[in-house]
């Protein structure tokens, strides 16, 4: 399903879900309670600017006693979505975020990942599918990353670990194609990137990434991501110690020029490894 349609799908949602608790005769707030949320966030769900989660979705139905069509609806718009279920909502979100920040720790974020570097790292994780598979995860990921060269796009800050820049995902040529792509993002003053060195020892996001993203008319959040799952967290106070964590990351890191020169030095190190013919 195309973006565009995807999100009309979610207006609608939104429309049939006011219109259900209207006639329950229950405010947003009242409903919000009921379901585990604020009002505020079920306004930005009939407004279709938010997108439940299958939990809350689920609560929704029985309180509203709709007889499951939100968690169908749900269901079926994840399945839709070429992104992983707990990735989907996420994606959504980073299109009409005003600033993300992002710490990785092993892996070059998606949306600064070249179409080489996306393919190596899914068929790591996915030695046995079809090649329609690999394209369709590749292509997602490079649609996403265009956000970071229209008018509106965010400011975005990513921290990246040493690590990140250092593994050989993919060989040397994918390596330093990919090293340089981060390094003329930050030339073109598009992303504003540090590295935290291996030097550094112990950091504050030991457990795995992190990402902070900020918007002009809803409240922040935060999305922390393992191997198999992810989750997006919004309540504030959780929110607050994750921003916490990354300002401790952004203390740890190199100056965005000693990084730069890092990011740099480092393609250097993968070019001199391509094979010559």
């Amino acid at each position: 399903m195309a973006r565009g349609k995807q999100q009309d799908a979610w207006v609608f949602f939104g429309e049939v879900l006011k219109e259900r608790r209207e006639a329950a005769s229950l405010t947003q707030e009242e409903l919000g309670g009921r379901v585990f949320v604020s009002g505020a966030y079920i306004g930005l769900f009939e407004q279709g600017i938010r997108k439940p989660q299958l939990d809350v979705a689920q609560r929704i139905d029985v309180v509203l006693q709709t007889g499951g069509i939100f968690e169908r609806t749900v269901r079926k718009l994840i399945n839709k979505s070429p992104y992983a279920s707990y990735f989907h909502a996420v994606a959504d979100l980073e299109a009409v975020a005003s600033k993300i920040c992002e710490f990785a720790p092993t892996v070059v974020p998606g949306l600064m990942q070249t179409g080489a570097y996306a393919r190596a790292v899914t068929l790591a994780a996915n030695p046995f599918v079809t090649e329609e598979y690999v394209e369709e995860k590749v292509t997602s990921r490079i649609e996403r990353a265009r956000i970071l060269a229209g008018p509106t796009r965010p400011e975005y800050w990513v921290v990246l670990h040493e690590n990140a820049i250092r593994t050989p995902v993919g060989g040397p040529t994918v390596m330093a194609d990919q090293l340089g792509h981060i390094a003329a993002l930050v030339r073109e003053r598009r992303v504003l990137a540090m590295v935290v060195p291996r030097a550094a020892g112990a950091h504050a996001s030991m457990d795995g990434s992190l990402r902070l993203m900020e918007f002009e008319d809803q409240p922040p959040t935060a999305y922390t991501e393992t191997s198999f799952s992810g989750t997006l967290l919004d309540d504030p106070a959780v929110v607050k110690r994750a921003q916490r964590a990354y300002d401790l990351l952004r203390v740890a890191a190199l100056s965005p020029e000693a990084s730069r020169a890092l990011i740099e030095s480092a393609a250097e190190d993968f070019r001199r490894c391509v094979p010559t013919t």
